[in-house]
């Protein structure tokens, strides 16, 4: 059996870090749950209880442990959980993995997305030498666009109806970011 992965902290920009999950990390996995479509996207439970936020939690341990990704909690200045940003390796024998990312309202507009990306994109190429990042955005999701792009991420097109989000299937617009890129 294969060592699980070593799901390590990173600084990111901005006064932000990225650190794997703890169990007191359960008000953010809360708040996120309220949010309108954090939950339609992830595996955030709603509505919320303890039990069902601490599955979350252990959940994204198991994602190091079976070697599926890293997830890592955005946590900005005085030790504030804000958001998730995670690295998924279901490709990694292509030469590629992708990006997801959510942010909480109450924090949103503060470059806590964009800061994590960076230091995730960095750190991918650096250090694991991934060749292609990749990572899908609903069109009307400004914001997930712009911190996308300022990434470097480049957009390849549209995939129409890609991706089951609620009781719907939703296009996505298709990123990618080649490592020789950066």
């Amino acid at each position: 059996m294969e060592q699980p992965l070593d799901v390590p902290e990173l600084a990111a920009g901005g006064g932000f870090t990225l650190r794997p999950w703890r169990l007191s990390d359960l008000p953010l996995v809360r708040e996120a749950s309220e949010d309108d479509y954090i939950p339609l996207i992830t595996t955030v439970p709603s509505p919320y209880s303890e039990p069902a936020g601490v599955a979350f939690i252990e959940r994204q341990w198991g994602r190091a442990t079976t070697r599926a990704g890293y997830t890592f909690v955005i946590v900005a200045s005085g030790d504030r959980p804000v958001g998730q940003v995670g690295l998924w390796l279901r490709d990694l024998e292509q030469g590629r993995a992708s990006l997801g990312y959510w942010v909480v309202q109450s924090a949103r507009g503060e470059g806590a997305a964009a800061a994590a990306v960076d230091a995730v994109v960095g750190w991918a190429s650096r250090e694991l030498r991934i060749p292609r990042l990749e990572l899908w955005v609903e069109p009307w999701n400004t914001a997930s666009v712009r911190t996308a792009e300022r990434a470097g991420f480049r957009r390849e097109g549209l995939l129409r109806r890609w991706q089951q989000v609620g009781d719907e299937r939703r296009d996505m617009f298709m990123y990618s970011l080649l490592n020789d890129e950066l």
